[in-house]
């Protein structure tokens, strides 16, 4: 069994909007103190977001779990200790007495979600919600959100036109929630 086979992920909590930080100082304390063939890796779990602003869809990184952080390691005291006192370290996620490391497969499903690269669109609406149409021949109609199809990346809103009310099919980035 070689040491990278044996070494589990483990969940770190930190102050949310700090994990940065705490990443930059617990890599340097990893060099510092020697703990590189014990702490094998850090990661702070992100996906890419489309997100319109200004009328502009770009993408956008998000992190998936504010406040926390995976740290690839062979729990011993040590590099308990390494990783428990780095600065911003808040805690091991786990039964109050010890670390709980994640499953192996959860670990993988968590990282490999960045790496696909496919961004997600974050709807801000729900059914039977008010919307603006932002995009398209509709701009500025206000609905009501009648049906949301996550698949095809569609809403359905009904508008009123011409004093009757009409359900129109959109791109889930032509509207906003009001």
């Amino acid at each position: 069994m070689t040491v990278d086979a044996s070494a589990r992920w483990y969940i770190i909590h930190t102050y949310v909007g700090h994990e940065e930080k705490v990443k930059i100082k617990l890599l340097q304390r990893i060099k510092s103190m020697d703990a590189g063939n014990k702490i094998l890796g850090v990661e702070i779990p992100k996906e890419n977001e489309i997100e319109i602003r200004s009328g502009q869809r770009r993408t956008v990184e998000k992190k998936m779990f504010p406040g926390y952080l995976l740290v690839r390691m062979l729990m011993d005291h040590e590099s308990w200790k390494v990783v428990r006192e780095t600065p911003g370290v808040t805690g091991f996620v786990g039964d109050g007495r010890e670390a709980t490391p994640l499953e192996e497969n959860e670990a993988n499903r968590i990282l490999k979600q960045k790496e696909e690269g496919v961004a997600q669109v974050k709807i801000r609406f729900k059914k039977g919600e008010n919307v603006r149409v932002v995009d398209g021949p509709f701009t500025d109609f206000i609905g009501t959100v009648d049906e949301i199809n996550m698949s095809k990346g569609k809403v359905k809103v009904m508008l009123t036109l011409f004093g009757r009310e009409t359900s129109v099919e959109l791109d889930f980035l032509q509207v906003e929630k009001l």
